[in-house]
This record gives C-alpha cells, structure tokens and sequence, in this order.
C-alpha cells in the first residue's frame, strides 16, 4: 500500500483553513497560465473571471488529497476497521483501490482500478472533494 498527496484534513475548521490558505496560491497559478497564454490585458480582464480562480482553487485543493492506493485486500482490511460510510465506484472484479479518508465526517470515498492508478487516483480525488468537501466550502 503506498501513500499520495498529503492534505488530509483533521476538522471543517482544517478544511476551511487549508482551502483559504489556496487562495492566493490559485491566482497566481491563473495569472501565470495566462501570461504563458500571451492574455493582453483586456482579454485578461475579460476571461479571467473569480469563477476561474475558485474552479482552479477547488481543483488545486482537490489535487492535494491525500490517497491511499492498494490492493482490494488491503482496501477490504481497511474498511473492515472503519467505522464510517464509504462510497465505492468502479467494479468489485478488480485487483485495486484508491481511496481518501475525512475521518472528522466520518466518511471515505474509493475508486476502484485495474491499471491505469495515476487516472484513478485523479478520478477519485475530484469525487471526494464533490462527495466530502465541496458542501463544507
């Protein structure tokens, strides 16, 4: 079982703290893009709206989770120990899981994977930040 990622946040306050602190972190990543794009600024001002800095906030946060990545052993010997809800996509008919844990909801999302890890673990990250954080934000 390996590691990824490292923002696991310990309460609603953590959520909201850690999402605050990747606000700014989010501008300067859209600013940049656009530089790198060659935006005048009249186009900037024109396309660079406060949506596209929170979506690339959400993503930036959501990029960052923390995620376990196994084998459905390893995943079902998890579960067995956790005593929150967990949602699991995918098929039950292959060999890996990647998952992500908000024990202060007491909640887990995972997806599962035959071999493509890096898309699920992608996949997986955005389905825990719309599934466990986007409603706290």
């Amino acid at each position: 079982m390996q590691t990824t990622g490292f923002l696991s946040p310990e309460s609603e306050d953590d959520v909201a703290s850690l999402f605050d602190v990747l606000g700014p972190t989010a501008q300067v990543l859209v600013r940049e893009t656009a530089k790198a794009m060659e935006f005048d600024q009249e186009e900037y001002d024109e396309r660079v709206t406060s949506d596209v800095v929170v979506t690339a906030r959400d993503a930036l946060f959501a990029s960052l989770l923390e995620v376990q990545v196994g084998t459905r052993e390893e995943f079902e010997e998890w579960t067995a120990e956790f005593d929150g809800e967990v949602v699991e996509s995918g098929s039950e008919n292959v060999d890996n899981v990647a998952w992500h844990v908000a024990e202060f909801a007491d909640k887990a999302v995972a997806a599962t994977f035959q071999g493509e890890e890096q898309a699920a673990v992608a996949t997986l990250r955005r389905q825990a930040f719309g599934r466990i954080y986007r409603d706290l934000l």
